[in-house]
């Protein structure tokens, strides 16, 4: 089997005018998938607002030729095509409904709401205005993740019965607010743990979850009141409909070794097939077909992933997309996540 050394870059298609898009937050990530899209031709960087003015001249010093605007409402005035949203969690939900209802697609940073409620209220304004949504999702676009799944959904795994994810942070979040439930919704499982089960679900098809059990800890004490801290460590078995086990932890600030511990396994009855980072790197990645005893490469570094889920939702924008219906496979991720939450 050829080992991929990387996904093949996305590209927009020519359009008569470029996409008209705004930033709302630049700080390291929001600049991050500025810097993506600004690469693609037929994308236009046309506004930036963020209240940090460190954050704020560091994005125009990629974008120099951006207007500012002073909130939300500011660049809703300003006839774009999108915003991409990268504020804190707690303003996902609103800020996004505020753009869709006012007619522009809507790019936001996980999570996209703090529960599934707050997702369901965004995912149905999409809806209701026919505009395009996406959230950065971005483990899907990994070359590792883009072969994984073929193997799965072309069967050569067989029946896919055990997953096995991990993403063990050495450290923790920098921004006080993430260890505020209120602010974000929850601790590591909320920032670390959306992407496993997104991948799970996603890499299967998005069957039904019939079961959810979880142990959720801070500071080393099993967390009994869920919703009170922020849990640092956590653990949870999720049943599928098909009698697959997806067993899954993830983790702020652990003793591992290295400064990341990032994996996503898959075993079926004819093979198995993983993900996991090289080095102890939150960047690099490969992919693995395992048979027996013999593992063989899918994939390899380089592979220049991070802004891919951006590029795709730039992409399908320029194309005319309007509202996706897989857009609710962003609800049944976050419903699983208020399981684990609730311990059930």
């Amino acid at each position: 089997m050829s080992v991929m050394p990387s996904a093949t870059p996305l590209t927009l298609p020519t359009q008569p005018k470029p996409l008209r898009l705004g930033f709302l937050g630049t700080g390291w990530i929001g600049r991050h998938r500025m810097a993506a899209l600004a690469g693609q031709a037929g994308v236009e960087v046309a506004a930036l607002s963020d209240r940090d003015p460190v954050s704020l001249a560091a994005a125009q010093a990629v974008a120099a030729d951006a207007a500012v605007a002073d909130d939300l409402d500011e660049l809703l005035a300003m006839d774009l095509d999108g915003i991409v949203i990268a504020t804190p969690s707690a303003l996902h939900a609103a800020q996004a409904i505020k753009a869709l209802c006012a007619g522009v697609a809507v790019f936001c940073q996980k999570p996209l709401g703090r529960n599934a409620a707050e997702v369901e209220d965004v995912i149905e304004a999409a809806r209701i205005n026919d505009r395009l949504l996406g959230v950065d999702m971005s483990y899907r676009f990994t070359a590792a993740m883009k072969a994984i799944r073929g193997l799965v959904r072309e069967q050569a795994l067989g029946r896919v019965h055990s997953i096995d994810l991990q993403f063990h942070n050495a450290y923790g979040p920098d921004k006080p607010w993430f260890y505020d439930p209120l602010e974000s919704g929850g601790g590591c499982v909320m920032d670390l743990g959306i992407h496993l089960v997104d991948l799970a679900l996603w890499t299967l098809g998005f069957p039904a979850v019939t079961l959810v059990e979880s142990d959720l800890k801070q500071g080393g004490k099993p967390l009994c009141e869920p919703g009170g801290a922020c849990e640092d460590h956590a653990f949870a078995t999720l049943r599928l409909a098909d009698g697959a086990t997806v067993r899954l932890a993830c983790s702020w600030g652990l003793h591992a070794g290295q400064d990341a511990v990032i994996s996503a396994a898959f075993y079926g009855t004819q093979g198995g097939a993983r993900l996991r980072n090289i080095g102890g790197s939150f960047y690099d990645f490969m992919g693995e077909h395992m048979q027996g005893t013999q593992c063989v490469p899918l994939s390899l570094p380089p592979d220049d992933w991070g802004g891919r889920a951006a590029i795709d939702w730039a992409r399908r924008l320029a194309e005319g997309r309007g509202f996706d219906p897989a857009s609710t496979e962003l609800l049944e991720v976050a419903r699983v996540l208020d399981r684990i939450y609730a311990g059930r």
